[in-house]
């Protein structure tokens, strides 16, 4: 049976992930802030804070404890935050920041020893070009920011798949965040966790759009 790990996993596109891949009989470690929002679909399910350095290292190693590698690793975590950089807190920022790109950094920076030599690396990103609206400096420089760190880990883990999955809009109860509403022809979680999950199964890396 194969392992992956889905960090984020209480969240809309978390919980379609952690469903499809159970649906596909693999054993599947769900991390999130809030464990009791994870679907009981998951095999394991972690609590964790991926703003929190120490908070992800020990996550990780109840990981370790659990499995002897990692198959599929899978980070779906974020937040999103609408305010003109005038208004910003700083805070306000570094919350962003963290759940998008700094967590992103921890949670591969810890889980890298516990990866299959050949192991995949999800990334769920966006269409940060598109992203670069009145309100969203924080949430587009993190999604830019992400891609960047996912090409150069690439390149750095040569034997890995680095993969970064650009939805255009996912519906999700992120957008009740944000003033606006949510696109015509967002794509489901679930059509979005199939197509990731086909991705894998099919060897793609790189920048996936959908």
């Amino acid at each position: 049976m194969k392992t992956a790990m889905v960090w984020g996993a209480s969240g809309g596109i978390g919980t379609a992930l952690v469903e499809q891949l159970a649906a596909r009989d693999w054993k599947v470690i769900a991390l999130a802030r809030v464990p009791e929002e994870v679907t009981d679909r998951a095999t394991e399910v972690i609590e964790m804070d991926v703003a929190d350095a120490e908070s992800v290292r020990l996550a990780v190693e109840q990981v370790s404890e659990l499995v002897d590698n990692v198959d599929l690793w899978i980070y779906a975590a974020g937040d999103i935050l609408s305010q003109k950089v005038a208004d910003m807190a700083p805070r306000d920022w570094a919350q962003i920041l963290n759940a998008n790109l700094t967590g992103a950094y921890l949670a591969a920076h810890f889980s890298l020893p516990l990866l299959g030599n050949d192991a995949h690396l999800v990334f769920l990103g966006g269409v940060s070009e598109r992203l670069r609206l009145p309100g969203l400096g924080a949430y587009a420089s993190a999604k830019a920011g992400l891609e960047a760190f996912a090409d150069v880990l690439r390149k750095e883990e040569r034997g890995r798949r680095v993969t970064v999955v650009r939805p255009k809009a996912v519906d999700t109860d992120l957008w009740e965040k944000v003033p606006f509403s949510v696109p015509r022809g967002a794509v489901e979680p679930k059509a979005l966790a199939e197509r990731v999950l086909e991705a894998h199964e099919e060897g793609e890396s790189g920048v996936l759009d959908l």
